[in-house]
This record gives structure tokens, sequence and C-alpha cells, in this order.
């Protein structure tokens, strides 16, 4: 019967340590609220435009927009007349 006690005993340290990988799995599953609680940090770090730049800027778009267009069409009309004369 000693043996048996001993072999209860392995068998009781055998399980102990199969459940440990039970707890590193319980670990991975609470370390998520911290990724929300990071993001959470990081959104309030961001520094929104106010609307005097937004304006400014929009403005700059529109006008280098446009004049990026005409340049092509200028340049389109340039190619077309080249063409033109060949054809």
């Amino acid at each position: 019967m000693g043996e048996t006690a001993a072999n209860t005993a392995v068998t009781t340290e055998k399980a102990a340590k199969a459940e440990k990988p039970d707890k590193a799995k319980k670990a991975k599953k609470e370390q998520k609220p911290s990724f929300f609680k990071g993001l959470k940090t990081e959104y309030k770090k961001i520094v929104f435009a106010d609307r005097q730049t937004v304006t400014k800027q929009t403005i700059a778009v529109v006008l280098s927009s446009i004049f990026l267009g005409v340049v092509i069409m200028l340049l389109d009309m340039v190619i077309k007349f080249g063409l033109g004369f060949i054809f």
C-alpha cells in the first residue's frame, strides 16, 4: 500500500503541473483589457486642428487641385495640337 500512496503523490504533482498552462491562458485573457486601456490613452493624446487651420488647408488643397487641373488641360491641348501636325 505504500507504493500506492507514492504513486498518488506523483500523479497529484503531475496534475498540478498540467494546471499551470490553464493559468497562463487566463493571464493572456486578462491582458486584453490593458490593450483597450492603452488605446484609450493614446486616443486622448490626439490633437485635432482648429477651425482656422482646417479652413486654410482646405483652401490650399482646392487651389492646388485647380492649378494642377489647368496644367494638365494645357498639356493635353499642346499634345493634341502637336499630334494634329503629324496626322
